[in-house]
């Protein structure tokens, strides 16, 4: 223990000596985190989609199967439980909720307003609008056609033909503040890449100046000395986290329902993750600008596969595999989920257990790369 904290003291000697440390980790984030959070959504496309029919009737049929047609849906199982449609939710696997309510085609065939209930995840402002306004369009066309079919009847009568209308109801994001869905997410993209950056050039700038020869000549084992390099990093990643959630609260008043101990749990996981995987690529690169394009390899890859600004759904099939070793698709979505729907550990446990899996992967990867020379 006396080896891991001379380790420890000496990295974090070294990196305040570096003067733009400081600005790197207080004011950055912070300028990164109002800049990106005015970014654009793009079209979104496989909305997952819960039909929860009550009525079992030939006009709620009819519906079903028009939504079925449209290639803006993936229809999610749900059976006839609302209970079960909105646990699902949740869960983050149905976007949308549609109800439709017993004694539906009884009221619409007596020219009475027919009823439908959408209940939208509207974490993301900009998929809830979308996704719920093709649905909208989709249920008006329908009752258009049944209207002429009946035009004709309905003008002998002189009476006006039946109509849907929509209830909606936009949940964990009620009022569809775009800002409130980007912050969380660039919140963990921040930490996940000013700490991966700056432990992929750590090892190398050693070996750069000449101080990693000192330390090989020492009896320090090769999983103490990657040890005593990530803790001061896991220590400046909470900190930027918690730089980052004051922000997002002050700035944005980005909602906080759930448990913050969940987030900075996770972001340990995460970070313990990265940092594995930072000085891998530290350990095999000879200069730091080769670790730097390295880094950035990774980094865009991550960031643009991670959800943050286009839905992990709308990707190709084998474009959504890839995103399951992204430590950044994962804390994207532990941030939304915790912070704005509340989710506890058990709803995040997946995203805990992979990432998990990763850091162990990549830490190995780590200690077994590290070139010790006594």
């Amino acid at each position: 223990m006396r080896r891991l904290l001379f380790i420890v003291r000496k990295e974090f000697i070294q990196i305040f000596r570096n003067k733009a440390i400081l600005p790197l980790i207080t004011l950055v984030p912070i300028i990164q985190l109002i800049v990106l959070s005015y970014a654009a959504d793009n079209e979104v496309r496989n909305v997952q989609l819960a039909i929860v029919d009550q009525d079992h009737s030939a006009y709620s049929r009819l519906l079903i199967s028009k939504i079925r047609a449209s290639d803006r849906f993936i229809l999610v199982d749900a059976g006839a439980s609302v209970a079960r449609a909105k646990e699902g939710m949740q869960l983050g696997e149905v976007d949308v909720v549609l109800s439709i309510p017993p004694q539906f085609e009884k009221d619409f065939l007596r020219y009475k307003s027919g009823e439908i209930q959408l209940l939208v995840d509207a974490i993301n402002g900009q998929q809830a609008t979308v996704g719920a306004g093709y649905l909208s369009a989709i249920i008006q066309s329908f009752s258009q056609e049944i209207r002429e079919d009946a035009a004709p009847m309905l003008a002998v009568q002189k009476r006006a033909g039946p109509q849907i209308k929509l209830e909606h109801a936009y949940w964990f994001n009620e009022e569809l503040n775009y800002k409130h869905f980007m912050a969380p997410g660039i919140m963990g993209e921040l930490v996940t890449i000013l700490v991966m950056l700056l432990t992929a050039m750590n090892i190398v700038r050693e070996r750069e100046v000449g101080t990693i020869e000192q330390i090989n000549v020492t009896p320090i084992r090769k999983w103490q000395f990657i040890l005593g390099k990530m803790i001061p990093f896991l220590i400046i990643g909470l900190l930027l986290l918690t730089i980052g959630l004051t922000a997002g609260k002050l700035l944005f008043d980005v909602p906080m329902r759930g448990n913050l101990i969940v987030v900075f749990a996770y972001c340990l996981v995460n970070l313990a993750a990265v940092l594995g995987l930072g000085l891998f690529i530290s350990n095999l690169s000879d200069t730091q600008q080769q670790a730097m394009f390295t880094t950035f390899f990774f980094v865009i890859i991550f960031i643009l596969m991670s959800g943050l600004f286009t839905p992990i759904e709308s990707m190709p099939q084998w474009a959504q595999w890839l995103t399951v070793p992204n430590p950044i698709a994962h804390f994207v979505n532990v941030m939304r989920s915790v912070l704005l729907k509340g989710s506890s550990f058990s709803d995040v446990s997946y995203n805990f257990w992979v990432t998990g899996i990763l850091a162990v992967v990549f830490n190995f990867a780590a200690v077994k790369s590290y070139r010790k020379v006594v």
